[in-house]
């Protein structure tokens, strides 16, 4: 049995700096909810980059089969919840 693995507001902040950084948005147009897609004009080959450097930052594995969750962030903080708990 695995226990969850409760993400802390240092590493929140880390994720939203990732997704900014690559998506090349001021952080204060990302709200936990604003869709990449739709808000920012994310596209996939972003939302690749945005998960290799999540697997490279927090030394996880994230299946590609997770991108479907990753359209917020939300979305990617529980995903990479998830990978921490594993």
């Amino acid at each position: 049995m695995t226990s969850t693995v409760a993400i802390s507001a240092e590493q929140r902040a880390q994720i939203k700096e990732i997704v900014c950084e690559i998506l090349e948005i001021e952080p204060a147009e990302v709200t936990d909810t604003s869709l990449f897609k739709e808000d920012h004009n994310a596209d996939s080959l972003g939302s690749i980059e945005i998960l290799s450097s999540l697997e490279r930052t927090f030394q996880i594995e994230i299946d590609q089969t997770e991108l479907v969750r990753m359209v917020n962030l939300d979305g990617v903080v529980a995903v990479v919840q998830e990978g921490l708990s594993a």
